[in-house]
């Protein structure tokens, strides 16, 4: 039983990765830090993607306290 959240923890981290690099892409350096001074509202496929990141860090830490509890 342990194995099986440890390898989903696995996937669920490396989604997350990968969300956070397609969402970070775009950013200039600037708008980092708080540059840019316009508001962007996410519509499209930017809104999915951030939904994404939401959940799949959601279960990443439910996995990581299961993980922790069966240790």
């Amino acid at each position: 039983m342990k194995n099986l959240f440890l390898i989903l923890q696995f996937v669920f981290s490396s989604g997350l990765i990968g969300l956070i690099v397609i969402q970070a892409k775009g950013t200039g350096l600037g708008k980092a830090f708080g540059g840019g001074g316009q508001y962007h509202s996410k519509k499209g496929v930017e809104k999915v993607v951030f939904t994404a990141t939401i959940v799949l860090s959601a279960l990443f830490i439910v996995s990581s306290l299961i993980n922790a509890f069966l240790a």
